[in-house]
């Protein structure tokens, strides 16, 4: 659950990143894997902005400048990159012409940089960090034609081989009579063997993925289906199968052939997903089973360790924070959503301590809903599942109760926390 809180505050945090659009190419994005040497950044860093100097536009040299002197200055902090690298992005983000606002970023991605990049765009470069967060999920791949076999693995969005096999099977006989029907036998029986042989090598390759979330099969005509009714993948794995899709290749191309025929079958295993779960909130309501929605209700049953399972909308905006009086000190939790939390944050809310009606109240701590939910359902064995409002279910969950609700363990009463 931590893992899908740190995923979830990532991507927020890179879509803040993308409305960003630079009036000109003024936008600097800086990948520095890990082991990479700082000094040769820096070097790089000073070398572009020589070149920046000749650029044309006097407002755009001016913000170049500006972002690649504060990455500068930023490097002199860091002896080497941590370990999975560093991310840094900077330039001029104000929407007025004619306005400079050159803001830095800089952050550990979630996993390992691969590569390094340094791009000056009109937007960040984000691709590589959003890919990060694409499901790790992992699915056999299987092709099977009648001459060779491909097995691979799809992870995340990295596809790999793990085995090619070819037949052997002997082609067509033009002979006739009694030779005809015994070539025949033979390559009937080599076929045998060699979906055989293709089954034992993806038994092995598949059984060993702990994570195996399903198995594509492809292939041309009537092949693949053949290897699939007849039973030839051990019975874990064929109840595994998850789509059977016609294709043209082999081989590596063969392979991104599948996964992008089977896109549609892939994406509708999340969403299923979410679609049940939402499902069976809404059928346990009607029928007066244990669950409760609203913020206030799923903490207090969260508190007191009566949740099964946490339904969080990603579209929620809501914040868990702790205020405090300058005045007499007085201290208090609530929740907040996101534009009354920018208003506490620029000073100009208008709410009063209820202890000595004093106006200046600072937040000390702040913490997104999802990530405040996620510690409390760890402490009790419950689960939090992200569910996105692209089906019709996720967005009547958003619309109808407010993005938030519970499967619960038994029945609570409705008690009403602050």
């Amino acid at each position: 659950m931590k893992k899908k809180t740190e995923q979830y505050k990532f991507k927020k945090m890179l879509d803040h990143l993308s409305s960003f659009k630079g009036r000109h190419t003024e936008l600097v994005s800086l990948y520095i894997p890990a082991g990479y040497e700082i000094p040769k950044v820096a070097q790089q860093i000073r070398d572009e902005q020589g070149t920046a100097v000749n650029i044309k536009s006097t407002t755009t040299r001016k913000n170049v400048l500006g972002a690649l002197e504060r990455v500068s200055q930023h490097l002199t902090l860091f002896k080497e990159p941590p370990p999975n690298g560093l991310v840094i992005f900077c330039g001029n983000v104000s929407e007025r012409e004619g306005v400079s606002d050159i803001q830095l970023f800089s952050f550990e991605p979630l996993k390992p940089l691969s590569t390094r990049i340094y791009r000056c765009d009109q937007e960040f470069v984000l691709e590589p960090l959003y890919d990060m967060l694409e499901a790790k999920e992992v699915y056999g791949l299987l092709i099977v034609e009648r001459n060779e076999a491909t097995v691979g693995i799809l992870k995340g969005k990295s596809i790999s081989m793990a085995d090619y096999m070819t037949s052997g099977v002997p082609g067509k006989t033009r002979a006739g009579g009694q030779s005809a029907h015994r070539f025949e036998r033979l390559r009937d029986a080599a076929d045998h063997e060699f979906r055989k042989r293709i089954a034992e090598h993806a038994n092995r390759i598949f059984l060993d993925e702990k994570n195996l979330s399903g198995i594509l099969v492809g292939g041309p005509g009537h092949t693949k289906n053949k290897f699939f009714e007849g039973g030839f993948l051990h019975h874990e794995l064929q109840k595994k199968v998850i789509g059977i899709v016609d294709t043209s290749y082999n081989g590596e191309y063969g392979l991104r052939e599948l996964v992008d025929r089977g896109e549609d079958i892939l994406q509708n295993l999340e969403m299923t997903h979410e679609r049940d779960l939402v499902q069976q909130f809404l059928r346990q309501l009607v029928n007066d089973e244990p669950v409760t929605y609203g913020e206030k209700e799923v903490r207090y049953a969260l508190q007191i360790g009566a949740v099964e399972t946490v339904l969080l909308s990603e579209d929620v905006d809501l914040y868990r924070v702790r205020i405090a009086c300058e005045v007499c000190n007085h201290t208090e939790e609530m929740t907040l959503s996101g534009e009354k939390l920018r208003k506490f944050r620029e000073g100009i809310a208008d709410s009063n301590c209820p202890q000595c009606g004093n106006v200046k109240l600072v937040i000390k701590e702040e913490k997104e809903l999802v990530e405040d939910f996620t510690e409390l359902a760890e402490a009790t064995g419950a689960e939090v599942e992200l569910i996105s409002t692209e089906t019709e279910e996720g967005s009547q969950l958003f619309k109808a109760f407010g993005g938030i609700a519970a499967l619960l363990r038994f029945r609570v009463e409705q008690t009403v926390l602050p």
